[in-house]
């Protein structure tokens, strides 16, 4: 995630799946409009689980040396998914838990891989999911930004350049030099916060973000998020904060059980998932 961006990848699951990033392309004075940020078309995740979940290391060694068999089975927590997404355009994302939501922000951001269909990324995207995820408990939080802004594509350089600015944003300035063990989970989602978003991105992806810290911080989000909406970035948006989604989103995806029920203005598809968490349907 260095200023000067990340070069393209393309990477090809199983059945012709893909994934492509890279920069977007240049405009030039015939362009009516660039091209989106976000093209995701017909996107399907199939995963594997264990049918008798094992508690412990210890218990799966047994079973291993008593000749008994992990069994797993397939199942898609993500489903027929195709959509797109312009630069300056904010997509919300709704659905019971279990929907699939938190899988397709996964696949969009390079961590899952996509099992059939085409995911098309432009640009440098930020990820703001399960923030600090890759912090070291062991480690000081100095240390952790440096592993953490590493893992989201930051330079060395980069990030001794940033140093400062995210300290004092995250606040964690008495505390920099503590191990993350001693850290409050607010604590370690602020200077996870703090380091992600401290580019403009191209594509912001959010899940469930707007529960960091305490509100004054929340009201520090909330500012940062607005000067990168300002600046024209595309951003996708998981909260089961039905308001927050009104009030921020142009369009909604909803989904169930992976798969979209409805994509279109946000007043309409709330409204429609409304509807079926009233009904108490589960199916």
């Amino acid at each position: 995630m260095s200023e000067s961006g990340n070069p393209g990848r393309t990477s090809r699951p199983d059945h012709a799946a893909a994934i492509v990033e890279g920069p977007p392309p240049p405009g030039s004075p015939g362009r009516l409009a660039p091209p989106p940020v976000l093209e995701i078309d017909g996107l399907a995740v199939r995963l594997a689980r264990q049918r008798e979940p094992t508690r412990s290391i210890r218990e799966y060694v047994i079973r291993l040396m008593k000749g008994r068999r992990i069994e797993r089975e397939e199942f898609w927590p993500v489903r027929d998914v195709s959509l797109t997404v312009r630069e300056g355009e904010i997509l919300g994302i709704i659905g019971p838990n279990g929907a699939g939501k938190s899988t397709l922000l996964k696949v969009i951001a390079g961590i899952i891989p996509p099992s059939t269909g085409v995911v098309v990324a432009r640009g440098r995207i930020a990820p703001l999911i399960e923030l600090g995820a890759g912090f070291d408990a062991e480690l000081t939080g100095r240390e952790n930004i440096f592993l953490y802004g590493a893992l989201l594509g930051f330079s060395p350089g980069d990030l001794e350049a940033r140093f400062a600015r995210i300290v004092e944003f995250a606040e964690m300035a008495a505390f920099i030099d503590v191990p993350l063990k001693n850290y409050s989970v607010g604590m370690s989602a602020r200077l996870g916060f703090a380091i992600a978003t401290d580019v403009k991105p191209d594509l912001l992806l959010m899940d469930e973000i707007f529960s960091v810290g305490d509100a004054p911080f929340q009201k520090k989000c909330e500012a940062r998020m607005e000067a990168f909406r300002a600046k024209g970035v595309a951003m996708l948006l998981v909260s089961h904060d039905l308001d927050l989604i009104r009030e921020t989103c142009h369009r909604t995806l909803f989904l169930k059980y992976g798969r979209p029920v409805a994509l279109g203005p946000t007043g309409d598809v709330v409204a429609e998932y409304q509807r079926f968490i009233g009904s108490g349907s589960s199916g």
